[in-house]
């Protein structure tokens, strides 16, 4: 499937989406409104009380002994959220001011760094229908943000969060939007499960396609290219992320193989994996697509590439790092900066390397709490706070 602006470029009108407002103002029926009980601080809002990453988690069944707790740190402590469901993502558009975002509707903010959050619901967002969205990623710039949820769902702000409105996306959009990611002055970038990336310079009311063709399209006029699992792509990919620099990381959905793409290019370039085993996750290193690229396997490895890809080979020669994970599967790493480095897994496993990502050693902060850790997250903006989020409501707060 082509993607030519010129054709693509999805056209979403201003009334058909719906503004959250505060009650005390005049609104039309159609209108979403929103409560606040008990103090006023917020009008729009009621006190209430990586998805793609929980099913990547690849624990043994038969359970697995836990790493040796034998001289681990703890370098992270919990934080009592007001809910217990599964967290997505978290974000801050100030030192001080977040979002946190989470299975069945979670959503939370903070106005003192992480230290407290509060609940919010969106009181009356398709009330008639008794929809229960997920919500999956939260992206905040210069006081606009944007949450994305499923069933398909895009909100916009642009008074850090005081009022939402609703966005309409088109039914020509090709797949299921993933990610979003929020520049402010009305600007935003959004990719789909086929790997269509878009842009906006109008708050969401016209997307151009950055891409000219489907990741599908793509895989059938190059099935001559060598990739291994190629052939056998469902059309969809997932754990789709994106550096600094706008360049993006993909690993279909089966895990047999992965794409890269930056800004100025046609079209996704798939790569092999290089081992047996299946992907459950990838990143760049330091955020940075020229410092490196990480690979997480089924079994628990970890592979690191700690230079810059070259992104016109098949396949990049990664080094192993010494992580003894157990057979937990990892979900997650991320760069606090150039040594110290965070990778989390199945059963709230924590491992922390201060070499670069050669050698890593257990971390035991979350060892005795159930669940998994599906996503761990610094700030270098915010004097690099750190955050791991997970199932069960867990939030822990890097504290070194």
């Amino acid at each position: 499937m082509l993607l030519r602006s010129s054709i693509y470029a999805l056209a979403l009108l201003a009334v058909g989406s719906s503004a959250f407002v505060p009650q005390s103002l005049p609104k039309a029926n159609s209108a979403l409104h929103m409560s606040v009980e008990g103090d006023d601080r917020r009008a729009f809002v009621t006190k209430a009380g990586s998805a793609a990453a929980a099913a990547s988690i690849a624990t043994v069944s038969g359970g697995l002994p836990q790493p040796a707790e034998a001289a681990s740190t703890k370098m992270w402590e919990q934080v009592p959220i007001p809910f217990d469901d599964t967290l997505f993502d978290i974000d801050f558009d100030s030192p001080t001011h977040g979002y946190l975002v989470g299975a069945r509707g979670a959503f939370a903010e903070t106005s003192d760094g992480g230290k407290t959050w509060e609940a919010r619901s969106f009181s009356n967002l398709d009330a008639e229908e008794e929809i229960n969205y997920r919500f999956q990623v939260v992206s905040f710039k210069n006081g606009e943000g944007w949450v994305l949820g499923k069933p398909t769902l895009l909100l916009h702000t642009t008074d850090d969060g005081k009022t939402w409105e609703r966005i309409p996306l088109s039914p020509k959009l090709p797949g299921e939007p993933t990610q979003i990611v929020a520049f402010g002055n009305s600007k935003a970038e959004m990719t789909t499960s086929t790997g269509a990336v878009y842009t906006t310079e109008n708050a969401g009311r016209n997307w151009k396609a950055q891409v000219k063709e489907t990741i599908d399209a793509t895989l059938n006029r190059i099935s001559s290219s060598g990739v291994s699992g190629a052939s056998y792509f469902s059309g969809s990919i997932i754990n789709q992320i994106r550096d600094a620099s706008g360049a993006y990381l993909a690993v279909a959905s089966r895990g047999n193989f992965f794409l890269t793409w930056e800004p100025g290019q046609d079209f996704w370039i798939p790569h092999n994996r290089g081992t047996p085993r299946r992907i459950q996750s990838m990143g760049f290193v330091e955020d940075d697509i020229k410092k490196g690229l990480w690979m997480t396997l089924n079994g628990g490895k970890l592979l690191i590439l700690k230079n810059e890809p070259d992104l016109t080979k098949d396949m990049f020669d990664f080094d192993e790092a010494d992580i003894k994970t157990g057979g937990y599967g990892l979900t997650d790493v991320a760069w606090r900066n150039k040594n110290e480095v965070w990778a989390v897994g199945g059963s709230n496993t924590m491992y922390v390397s201060q070499d670069g990502g050669k050698k890593f050693s257990f971390d035991s902060s979350a060892n005795n709490i159930p669940g998994n850790l599906y996503n761990v997250k610094f700030f270098p903006e915010y004097n690099n706070e750190g955050w791991a989020l997970g199932s069960n409501g867990l939030l822990l707060r890097y504290r070194g």
